[in-house]
């Protein structure tokens, strides 16, 4: 497979605005010197989501800078990025990529993202991180994303969902090792170990994405004959396996329908109290 250079450089500059009335500069700041906005509107950040994003800086470093102002010569404020900010912090690190701006006309800064998002020849992973930049500090929906970019919110939706990668394949995503189908692909596996081991032999071995769908495949229909005394999996009604496959990708999520005598579940998976209330969303949207 083809391998590319880690996205970080190149990602950084893709997403530092251009157009000098909307940044004053990109440097390297000790992290113990930006503190946080006193106005962020959000104010709970999920322990599980911020290891998650952590262990994922660890992997593959930090994608897009943070916004700052200059606060005291010397210190900064945070106007965008809190949740890098404190990933980056949890993990060690002692500087951080930040684009530091005079003012903090939000308006302003969000055009300028996506006019990158727009411009710039992102990976996949880089993509998805400035999606969520955009839904967390500036409160866009993915619609509002959608309409932004040119996309469609599936696939929005579907760019997000590779966050919910482990790290050690966002890694091998980043660095080209991967492709985004081969991630979307292990995406359907609920074991994130085995889904690292499929990563592993798929990088080892050159596999297509058909081989690693094939391999999914065949470990969901393994686990699902052992939990069913060895019933097979095939005789679920196709309409059920449509259907769940159809709000897997509504939901951006790992959902489960299990159905017998007309009867069953449906167990949709979250990865935080975030990531619960955007489903919950989704549920009462118009």
């Amino acid at each position: 497979m083809a391998t590319r250079r880690s996205g970080l450089g190149r990602g950084l500059e893709a997403l530092i605005p251009k157009s000098d009335d909307i940044r004053t500069g990109f440097a390297v700041i000790p992290i113990d010197r930006v503190s946080p906005n006193p106005h962020q509107p959000r104010s709970l950040f999920g322990e599980e989501a911020l290891a998650s994003l952590a262990a994922s800086i660890l992997e593959v470093g930090v994608l897009q800078p943070i916004i700052v102002r200059e606060a005291e010569e010397g210190s900064y404020t945070l106007v965008a990025g809190e949740r890098r900010w404190r990933a980056a912090k949890k993990v060690g690190l002692k500087e951080i990529p930040s684009i530091i701006r005079e003012s903090d006309d939000r308006s302003l800064l969000t055009e300028a993202l996506v006019e990158n998002l727009q411009r710039e020849d992102l990976s996949p992973l880089e993509e998805a991180t400035a999606y969520q930049e955009l839904l967390d500090d500036f409160g866009l929906t993915h619609e509002d994303v959608g309409n932004r970019v040119g996309k469609s919110r599936s696939a929005i939706t579907n760019s997000l969902r590779l966050l919910q990668l482990p790290a050690a394949i966002q890694g091998k995503l980043e660095r080209g090792e991967l492709s985004a189908g081969h991630a979307r692909a292990l995406l359907g596996l609920e074991d994130r170990k085995f889904a690292e081991h499929i990563a592993e032999r798929a990088v080892e071995e050159g596999w297509s994405v058909r081989q690693v769908e094939d391999a999914v495949r065949a470990r969901n229909q393994a686990v699902g004959e052992r939990n069913t005394g060895r019933r097979s999996v095939a005789a679920r009604p196709a309409a059920i396996v449509e259907l769940e496959q159809r709000l897997r990708d509504q939901m951006a999520t790992r959902v489960r329908i299990k159905y017998a005598n007309d009867r069953g579940k449906l167990i949709i998976d979250f990865s935080s109290l975030d990531d619960l209330e955007r489903i919950y969303r989704q549920f009462f949207s118009a």
